[in-house]
């Protein structure tokens, strides 16, 4: 019976590795039958020059051969440096769990045993087939989203430039990271950069955002606790300083951590050592720290907000993030590969920006920079349906932003005031405050965590705000 066609496998080609001539011929006779291109050898010596030669996408070895068997045909198969090493698929008389688990942990795809189903093994051809192609269509696409990039970073600006030059520095040092930038800058990208590009780079990388943790459990989760340390701790808890041992910690939003626990980090920077809640004894770590915040340490510091000497301990390094809006043709350049990325997620064939709609993008001040952006770009993809991102695709608050002559900012005018008020429109601070976070949430359909993004606060201070018309200090 003749299965129907998969396209994936059509144009492709598969190499039958068989020293029994009838058999071989037999699975020759069925591949070409489902539109495959098929050549058949009897030696793994001879397979080894049609791969180099032929460059099959696929191989059907059987695992016992003259001289060499299949299992060491599949170990030395190369294509060399400029193609992708082919499939395998192993069959043999003298199948076993054992030989298929060997078979499979030396890379081969699937592994049948004799007596052949024919209609079994052109199912499983073809879904080797399918899956392979997939695969180099993810890596395709992949490289190309990320060519010219710098460890998941896109830019070409003099400030990106001079940012990646010292990250690659600032990599090769063993102490603590500052990260500094606007919220949605990408301070997180950076960190990961840091470390992928360091000697801890094959450890482990845990992040953590210190404003989303109760404070309750702030020492636990850093430094872990034993076993009955407190009502509730049934079992030891590593924390996240000992997760991460040998690699790197990213501590976000660090101005949100609490004075106590600032204090207890400041010990682990100097000598290397925590003491896990509930423990008689220090123990050592080896952790990079990486920190990052949007908010200005040196006024937190002043404000009694952050310890001074913790905040000379971490800015030995300190990267200082751009925001969009200094960072000139990168909006272009992001928002197109932001368009390729979700056209390829979405299954869309849009082609281009309409040059309204890149002006628009590009007069506007991006207070929630790369991520404000992206966001504005996956929202005008869902709702385009042409070839082309209109004006009237992007999100209202973008294009209803009119450009303030030369300025990088567009002031925010409470709804409901005059465009020149005299001294009597004029609202106070806590109400012009109130006013725009309102304007932000109607802008978001209510979604407070985005909100809070493009705010650059906490959850936990946005709610804060809306219960109160004085708008409390943020405290989170």
């Amino acid at each position: 019976m003749k299965t129907s066609h998969d396209p994936s496998g059509t144009n492709r080609k598969v190499l039958v590795v068989e020293d029994d001539q009838s058999f071989g011929r037999l699975l020759i006779q069925e591949l070409q039958d489902h539109d495959l291109s098929a050549r058949w050898v009897d030696t793994a010596e001879k397979a080894l020059d049609e791969i180099q030669e032929w460059r099959p996408d696929l191989v059907v070895s059987d695992l016992r051969l003259p001289g060499m068997d299949g299992l060491e045909l599949l170990q030395r198969a190369e294509t060399g440096e400029t193609a992708e090493t082919p499939g395998f698929l192993l069959i043999t008389a003298f199948g076993s769990i054992a030989k298929a688990v060997e078979a499979l942990k030396a890379g081969a795809e699937d592994f049948l045993t004799k007596p052949l189903d024919l209609d079994h093994f052109i199912l499983t051809v073809n879904r080797i087939l399918k899956n392979r192609a997939l695969r180099q269509e993810i890596r395709r696409i992949r490289d190309y989203l990320n060519q010219d990039a710098f460890h998941g970073m896109i830019g070409q600006s003099s400030a990106m430039r001079t940012l990646f030059e010292q990250i690659t520095r600032v990599a090769q040092a063993d102490g603590p990271v500052l990260i500094l930038g606007e919220s949605g800058t990408g301070k997180e990208l950076v960190a990961r950069a840091v470390h992928a590009s360091g000697s801890q780079q094959a450890r482990s990388f845990q992040a953590v955002n210190c404003a989303g943790i109760p404070e309750q459990l702030l020492e636990s989760e850093f430094f872990g606790h034993r076993a009955g340390a407190f009502t509730g701790a049934g079992k030891a808890r590593r924390g996240l300083f000992a997760e991460a041992e040998g690699g790197t910690l990213f501590l976000d939003e660090i101005s949100e951590m609490p004075l106590f626990l600032q204090a207890k980090l400041l010990r682990i920077l100097q000598d290397g050592k925590m003491r896990p809640v509930g423990a008689d004894k220090e123990v050592q770590v080896n952790v990079r720290t990486v920190a990052a915040t949007h908010r200005d340490l040196e006024q937190e510091v002043r404000a009694g907000r952050f310890r001074e000497d913790l905040f000379y301990r971490l800015e030995t390094f300190t990267l200082k993030l751009p925001p969009l809006r200094e960072r000139g043709d990168d909006l272009e350049l992001l928002a197109g590969r932001f368009l390729q990325r979700f056209c390829i997620q979405l299954e869309k064939q849009i082609q281009k920006f309409d040059p309204k709609t890149l002006d628009i993008l590009k007069s506007y001040p991006f207070p929630g920079n790369v991520r404000e952006l992206r966001n504005a770009v996956e929202r005008s993809v869902t709702f385009c349906d042409g070839k082309t991102i209109l004006p009237e695709h992007l999100p209202t608050r973008i294009r209803n932003a009119a450009p303030q002559g030369t300025s990088n900012a567009t002031p925010y005018v409470t709804p409901g005031k005059a465009e020149n008020p005299d001294e009597t429109d004029l609202p106070t601070l806590a109400a012009a405050e109130q006013g725009y976070i309102r304007h932000v949430l109607d802008t978001v359909n209510g979604n407070k965590r985005r909100a809070a993004s493009i705010l650059g606060i906490c959850r936990r201070t946005l709610y804060r705000k809306l219960e109160s018309d004085t708008a409390p200090e943020n405290t989170c």
